[in-house]
């Protein structure tokens, strides 16, 4: 079981064992955090993890609560706040109606299936394999720490540079759906401290996003127009361990971003790519077509219809 912990002096990642308990959990967090006496919260929006109030002895499995890969965000106990006055029902209900008009956040798209399979692509000219790793159980720890950075940056992650409220943005790229871009991929630069690079299958273009400060290591993406695969290379051309596989190069490295670009070259060939300003688009709501993303999302500000497939 891994937990990522998000703490006042940064962020760490700890390992617990399957048939961990309460008591292990706490351990490990002050181990971590130095802090004695701390408040635990989960999941977007927040809600409050219950440590204290637990026995020790339960076994995590037992919390109710699906731990493994979730973002704990740990601070310091504060004393009991006042009692906040009860909002009159009226009030609550004018808020709620509110709330209900907003719009429900970026469309979704589903994309169409690839004829063939394109796990791997080999290189011989490079001497090794460049592949598309498969396992994504990190993605609900990666899409909970943009939301936690978002909402405490929201001076920069603005409504004005999302392009909607942050709390909205938040509950959509948290959704097994959404795929972000620029703004995610600068979020998981700066907090693992790395050069991020995304190769654009369809232009062949790398786009580079650096950390604040100067990363000596990069990782690289493989963009599709829908969404992103983590490029790694296998030390042999049939190995079958993916826990051998490098997904992190020194940055002064080019040859391995040069393979990436062949790599993606191959992908273009078969058409591993979504032209997302000129696909057809259908809306599983009401049925009709349009093309492109501009026109996907002008019908559903038009009509609230949100759910829609490449076709």
């Amino acid at each position: 079981m891994r937990l990522r912990l998000r703490g006042p002096e940064g962020t760490s990642t700890i390992t617990l064992p399957d048939d961990a308990q309460v008591h292990d959990l706490i351990t490990a967090i002050v181990s971590q955090t130095s802090i004695p006496s701390f408040d635990v919260k989960y999941g977007y929006p927040p809600q409050p993890l219950l440590l204290s109030e637990s026995d020790p002895s339960l076994p995590l499995s037992q919390l109710g609560v699906k731990l493994n890969n979730e973002q704990l965000t740990v601070s310091a106990k504060d004393s009991p706040a006042p009692t906040r006055p009860s909002v009159p029902v009226d009030e609550a209900s004018k808020r709620q109606e509110g709330e209900s008009k907003k719009p429900a956040g970026p469309v979704s798209l589903k994309r169409k299936g690839m004829e063939g399979d394109v796990p791997e692509v080999a290189l011989p000219d490079r001497g090794a394999t460049l592949v598309l790793p498969g396992d994504d159980l990190s993605m609900h720890e990666l899409r909970s720490l943009v939301a936690s950075t978002i909402q405490a940056k929201q001076d920069v992650y603005s409504k004005v540079v999302l392009e909607q409220e942050p709390d909205d943005y938040c509950r959509w790229i948290q959704t097994a759906d959404a795929w972000g871009g620029a703004i995610e991929l600068g979020i998981l630069a700066e907090a693992f401290g790395v050069e991020v690079v995304c190769v654009d299958v369809q232009s062949l273009t790398p786009h580079t996003f650096p950390p604040p400060t100067p990363a000596q290591h990069r990782c690289i993406l493989i963009y599709s127009g829908i969404h992103y695969d983590l490029v790694a290379q296998t030390p042999l051309p049939n190995a079958s361990d993916p826990s051998s596989d490098q997904k992190i190069w020194d940055i002064s490295d080019n040859s391995i971003l040069s393979s990436a670009v062949d790599l993606c070259r191959l992908l273009q060939e078969k058409h591993y790519f979504t032209d997302t300003g000129g696909m057809g688009i259908r809306c599983n709501d009401c049925g009709t077509v349009v093309r492109g993303e501009k026109e996907a999302a002008a019908h559903a500000g038009k009509t609230g219809h949100w759910d829609m497939v490449e076709v």
